[in-house]
């Protein structure tokens, strides 16, 4: 079986403080990035292993609810289907956010947690 869990995001307002505190309590170094204009510090993991990384982006605010788990899917779009006949509903539509890491998506699910799907290209 394939790895349920492929990618989390975690949200920031203060990226310097974010991995300043994340490098001390998980004793890692986490890799700068810039994808589509928005900056992210990815966490240090193993392909094809669920991987991760925090988040600043105007449109996006740490809350309590705030972290983003990417569930593997190898059909997104019957994925989406499913997610509305069992009564979720689809806030980010199928996306390709860069170059070759797949498509994505987005959706409530029944108890309101913002989920998110990955289908790797």
């Amino acid at each position: 079986m394939k790895n349920l869990i492929n990618w989390f995001e975690i949200p920031v307002t203060d990226m310097a403080r974010a991995i300043a505190f994340y490098e001390q309590v998980m004793q890692i170094s986490l890799r700068r990035e810039t994808m589509d204009g928005v900056d992210l510090a990815v966490f240090p993991y193993v392909e094809p292993g669920p991987g991760g990384a925090l988040i600043k982006q105007d449109d996006v605010a740490p809350v309590a609810q705030g972290v983003v788990i990417y569930l593997h899917t190898a059909d997104l779009l019957a994925s989406i289907e499913r997610v509305v006949l069992a009564g979720g509903k689809c806030v980010l539509e199928p996306m390709v956010p860069g170059d070759d890491i797949g498509t994505i998506a987005l959706f409530i699910d029944s108890e309101g947690n913002r989920i998110g799907l990955h289908q790797p290209a």
